[in-house]
């Protein structure tokens, strides 16, 4: 390999890895202690308006329900895939959040040992003084009781990956996402009713990048080289950010049901409040994988594009002509569309045949992921394919019927706009498009696309 190829060879593993910010944070050196981490969700819990008064909450167990251990790739690991702190967890976040005051409960016979050891020494130390030591103060008893805990923790919920290589030299990606779901509820600890009970989840994120180059540069003369980066999500700050989002929605429902009160109810307007509401309307037509279902497109729709057409007749060396495409489109279901497409476009070949054609045809489509923004599509139908001779009459009068299927991807840009991309394939019923009949199979040609769909309607 010559120096400069080499040299544009690491100039671009290095604009690559210019796009993954683990890896130039690759730790070098020891690092001191320092504060926690806030979650994303931090913010959004301690700006919720101020309660009046707040309540006083127990907490005597918020744990792992799960009893999942991490996958291991030989043998078995018996360590949790889940922190067994979520009560500590719990507790921060009702203490952040400036709505609940926490009372000791998970240790509660540690606190109760000890306040008889406190009792047993100041008995101790009347009886040799004779002056009586003042009781200790009662213990503060809760209003609220919060249950629940961490009910799932599911594994390789979405995983995939791509890669890349050609003669020695290549890159690779994966990815894995899990999800763990918690569940909290505020009972009364006066009626034992249940008060309110939500739920929230939080994927959890693992990434893996290499590139790698092995290749001979001369005579036995090696190169090779690798770097990559791994990356993890903390699962402690997932079940953390999925716990104080689980105390936040517990604070916003309890105020709408009237629960517990605002100290200024003119707040009940508060940004973080619509926010919250917001969300849940929106959730409605989220799945499990955090993608937003819901209908998209109009009832009728507009199409423009252009794209590439390769003959595919009694001749040999096709050549790739351009065409342009126009389609009008009726939304008849969620995922099914009729279709009715006219273009234009030229069939060639090197040197013996080249000529201008139309094509029209209607033809039914059939959405994979119709309440997605992005869906893969089919289409299936019949139409004509007529030579451009220059008289319009012979257009109309010479048509042949040709069968059509295409594959493709629509990614919309708003409700209103989506961008495709196609491939199709026509095929003729006789094998007179080129003037010539040879052979046993019909002519044919084929097509790639891409264009714009404009949404009108509802």
């Amino acid at each position: 390999m010559q120096p400069l190829k080499i040299y544009k060879l690491f100039l671009a593993i290095g604009l690559f890895t210019t796009a993954c910010a683990p890896y130039f944070r690759q730790p070098l050196s020891t690092a001191p202690a320092r504060l926690g981490a806030e979650t994303p969700q931090y913010q959004p819990l301690t700006s919720i308006p101020a309660p009046q008064p707040p309540d006083t909450a127990a907490v005597f167990k918020f744990r792992d329900q799960t009893g999942q251990y991490k996958d291991a790739n030989n043998g078995i690991s018996y360590s949790t895939a889940i922190t067994q702190g979520t009560t500590s967890i719990l507790l921060r976040a009702l203490e952040e959040s400036g709505w609940f005051v926490p009372i000791e409960r998970e240790g509660l016979s540690n606190l109760l040992n000890e306040r008889k050891i406190i009792r047993s020494s100041r008995d101790n130390f009347s009886q040799k003084n004779g002056n009586p030591e003042p009781d200790l103060p009662p213990l503060l008893f809760a209003g609220i009781l919060l249950e629940g805990g961490i009910v799932s923790y599911d594994a390789n919920v979405l995983t995939g990956g791509a890669g890349l290589r050609y003669f020695g030299a290549g890159a690779s990606g994966q990815y894995r996402q899990d999800r763990v779901t918690v569940y909290l509820r505020a009972t009364s600890t006066q009626t034992g009713r249940i008060l309110k009970t939500v739920y929230t989840s939080k994927t959890v994120l693992s990434q893996k990048v290499d590139v790698g180059l092995f290749r001979f540069v001369s005579f036995q003369r090696l190169l090779e080289t690798e770097t990559g980066f791994t990356y993890n999500e903390p699962g402690e700050l997932a079940v953390r950010e999925a716990v104080e989002k689980a105390v936040e929605s517990l604070i916003i429902e309890g105020v709408l049901d009237g629960l517990w009160d605002l100290q200024h109810e003119e707040e009940r307007n508060h940004p973080a409040i619509q926010r919250y509401l917001a969300e849940k309307e929106e959730n409605q037509s989220v799945d499990a994988l955090g993608g937003q279902q819901r209908e998209r497109r109009g009832a009728i729709s507009l199409g423009l594009g252009g794209g590439v057409l390769r003959y595919g007749g009694d001749f040999r060396r096709p050549i790739i002509k351009p065409a342009v495409e126009g389609s009008i489109q009726w939304q008849a279901g969620p995922s099914f569309a009729l279709n009715v497409t006219g273009g234009r476009g030229t069939l060639a070949t090197e040197e013996v045949y080249q000529s201008d054609f139309y094509y029209g045809e209607i033809s039914t489509q059939f959405w994979i992921l119709p309440r997605y923004r992005y869906s893969p599509f089919l289409r299936l139908g019949l139409g004509l394919t007529s030579e451009d001779t220059g008289n319009f009459s012979d257009v109309v009068d010479n048509y042949l019927p040709h069968a059509v299927y295409e594959l493709g991807f629509e990614y919309l840009l708003s409700d209103r706009v989506g961008i495709q991309v196609a491939l199709n394939h026509r095929y003729l019923f006789s094998d007179e498009l080129d003037q010539v009949v040879q052979g046993r199979r019909n002519d044919f040609y084929w097509g790639a696309n891409l264009g714009l769909q404009l949404y009108l309607g509802r």
